[in-house]
């Protein structure tokens, strides 16, 4: 117990600062330095941090993709494509109970795979859809609760931001993850879809058919529809598909995806030097975040691990040991309940390298590199549930804070419940079925 005491101790005051409000990257360092000077560690010790800073953060080529996907995913946003491509859902699902709803999904699932950027998503489309929703009687917990569960689908789908972070500290390609990603996202996609044609079967006073004042034929409408998926296609495919074909690296189709949004902003007449300022303005201020946070982890885990952390979690988990899935969901169990308070960025860089030997060791039939793909995912797709859970839940403020009078925070509260739930239902079939992550990338690789 006497060799426990110290990471005990660290766990609680990192857990102590964070809910004391102190920006987390200050934290994390400040509370690696302040326990090894109490535990009596040569300061000397703490110079290996200064090396593993430099190689591990500062002159990791991957990292380099995470600006540049924050870049595509921002001047994608200013360029005008979601805003087109709901008019034009819209006009082929009118008339329909649910047609709107339908319609926010689907461009959910669509711009998460063009861009990862949670917060802007989520205010783009509440400013888009949820007015119409509401002057067309939708129940405002369904309207609301959608927006923000289908907004949160690009920290799954790739490029994701996050699968570039669990990559870099799981050591496993940023590729596979990225394919692995592909069939659970889509799986929630589609468990949202088939939510919401329960809800239009049999409660459609919750989503009436809204109505349409100039109406066009649906070939006309689905011929518009086509001309306006073709550029975050044409997007989606660029980045995707070069890693996939092997042509780039996720960094260089990082940059394929960047200048690709820019020339879609350009095409679509929204790109001059006041949106260029704002997207590199709110890029660099989002890479500094996570870099810095990553800086504050370094120094945290370093010291945490000199001091015993590391053998004290495996032997928390070896208990289990003969049920490997028992770990597993210990594992998952804590980190929803860490969403409860947390961002994924402190989860990924404080839990992940923890228990990352623990999960590489357990025994699934897997290599442990396939191991590690299939946990990164099950835990991608956890931490999607972070932005959706009272009482930090980020996707919820974003929300209220462009949501029209008259819309509280208890109604979107209330309205995010059946989009949890559907979230543990991917999960639980994420970890039960491993192929529903493995198989593209496994396929892929024959």
């Amino acid at each position: 117990m006497e060799d426990a005491f110290w990471p005990l101790l660290m766990l609680l005051g990192l857990m102590g600062g964070i809910f004391a409000g102190y920006p987390v990257a200050f934290v994390l360092g400040g509370i690696g330095i302040l326990f090894a000077v109490m535990a009596g560690v040569p300061l000397v010790f703490l110079s290996t941090t200064v090396a593993r800073i430099y190689s591990g953060t500062l002159t990791n080529w991957l990292l380099i993709a995470i600006p540049l996907f924050v870049f595509m995913g921002l001047m994608l946003e200013r360029s005008g494509v979601a805003e087109r491509l709901l008019k034009s859902l819209a006009s082929v699902f009118r008339g329909m109970p649910g047609g709107y709803a339908f319609a926010v999904a689907i461009i959910g699932v669509v711009m998460a795979a063009s861009t990862g950027i949670i917060g802007a998503s989520v205010v783009l489309m509440g400013m888009m859809a949820l007015p119409t929703m509401l002057q067309n009687r939708y129940d405002p917990k369904i309207s609301t609760g959608l927006i923000a569960a289908s907004g949160t689908l690009g920290i799954l789908i790739p490029p994701s931001i996050m699968l570039i972070v669990l990559g870099d500290q799981l050591r496993v390609s940023v590729g596979d993850l990225f394919m692995a990603a592909v069939g659970p996202g889509l799986l929630l996609g589609a468990l949202y879809i088939l939510y919401l044609v329960c809800v239009a079967i049999f409660q459609p006073h919750r989503m009436p058919p809204a109505e349409v004042a100039d109406p066009q034929p649906f070939w006309r409408a689905a011929g518009t529809l086509a001309l306006d998926l073709l550029a975050p296609v044409l997007l989606i495919v660029s980045v995707l598909g070069t890693i996939v074909a092997g042509i780039a690296t996720p960094t260089e189709s990082a940059a394929i995806g960047a200048l690709g949004a820019m020339v879609l902003a350009l095409v679509s007449r929204q790109l001059d030097w006041a949106t260029l300022y704002a997207a590199l303005r709110d890029t660099t201020k989002t890479t500094a975040m996570i870099i810095f946070v990553m800086l504050g982890a370094t120094v945290f885990s370093v010291v945490f691990r000199k001091l015993g952390g590391d053998a004290l979690i495996a032997d928390m988990f070896s208990v289990h040991e003969g049920n490997p899935y028992v770990v597993i969901i210990m594992i998952m169990a804590l980190v929803f309940v860490l969403g409860f308070f947390l961002e994924w960025v402190e989860i990924t860089l404080v839990v992940v390298p923890i228990v990352a030997p623990v999960v590489a060791g357990l025994d699934f039939g897997l290599t442990p590199e396939q191991t590690l793909i299939w946990f990164a995912i099950a835990l991608a797709v956890n931490l999607q549930t972070s932005f959706l859970t009272p009482p930090f839940g980020y996707a919820l403020f974003y929300l209220r804070g462009i949501a029209p009078e008259g819309v509280s925070i208890g109604t979107i509260y209330r309205g995010v419940i059946p989009f949890v739930v559907l979230q543990i239902m991917a999960l639980a079939a994420v970890i039960y079925w491993p192929q529903v992550a493995l198989y593209i990338p496994l396929a892929l690789a024959k």
